[in-house]
């Protein structure tokens, strides 16, 4: 099957199945060829499409540093090339690609998630675009929410307070993705910016492993509260 006949297969896959039996037929196929055709997907304007990307994403490619390590190593590197001005391209999807892969795979975790707090600053790699923005937010909760290990490994890089001006984001959705990774983090130092937001009732929609879960800003911030403060009084 030439290139862009799997990423049409790979697309309807992700379009027509559900979640769990479009990741299972994804992970019968060979991983390389498997990667190519979800790269394709990453950028697709078809939310279900983007986000199963995401998913199938980590799982392949957690598949192959689990056989081959180097190979999975080209592909975080190819990653982090696309979100670079000089690659010429925008990234879509590849933060929370990037992320997934982690929160799949601990070594891979470990060797990259410092390049989520570089994204996060302006003294870093920053992500001007939202949209980048947006996908930088959700891949830190989604790696913050998996283990404390991971949590360690983003809070031993101050990513609570390069976190704070998102949860002042223009944007709704990265100030309501921002406040959601923050309840993962768990971090006090969070408190404030999140009591900011609590009365913000913009609505976003999150994904969650295979789910779309409508909410709002001020909801998220509530919840990450609650998980702040019981962590608090453990």
């Amino acid at each position: 099957m030439r290139l862009r006949e799997l990423n049409k297969y790979v697309a309807g896959l992700l379009k027509d199945l559900n979640f769990e039996e479009a990741l299972a037929r994804i992970g019968q196929e060979p991983p390389g060829r498997m990667v190519k055709a979800l790269f394709s997907c990453l950028c697709s304007c078809d939310e279900q499409i983007k986000w199963y990307a995401v998913s199938g994403m980590g799982q392949v490619v957690a598949d192959l540093a689990r056989d081959d390590m180097e190979n999975a190593r080209v592909v975080m590197r190819r990653f982090m090339w696309m979100l670079n001005d000089e690659s010429g391209g925008i990234g879509w999807g590849i933060p929370e690609a990037m992320a997934e892969v982690m929160a799949r795979h601990q070594q891979m975790a470990g060797e990259y998630a410092h390049m989520l707090v570089a994204f996060m600053r302006e003294d870093g790699f920053y992500l001007e675009l939202l949209p980048l923005q947006r996908g930088l937010m959700w891949g830190l909760g989604r790696l913050a929410a998996t283990n404390q290990e991971n949590r360690n490994l983003l809070l031993g890089k101050d990513v609570a307070l390069y976190l704070q001006p998102y949860l002042r984001s223009s944007d709704p959705v990265v100030r309501g993705l921002a406040a959601r990774a923050a309840g993962f983090l768990m971090d006090q130092g969070l408190l404030a910016g999140l009591h900011g937001i609590v009365d913000d009732h913009c609505p976003l929609t999150v994904y969650d492993n295979g789910k779309f879960i409508a909410g709002q800003v001020g909801e998220l911030a509530r919840k990450s509260l609650q998980m702040i403060e019981k962590q608090q009084a453990m």
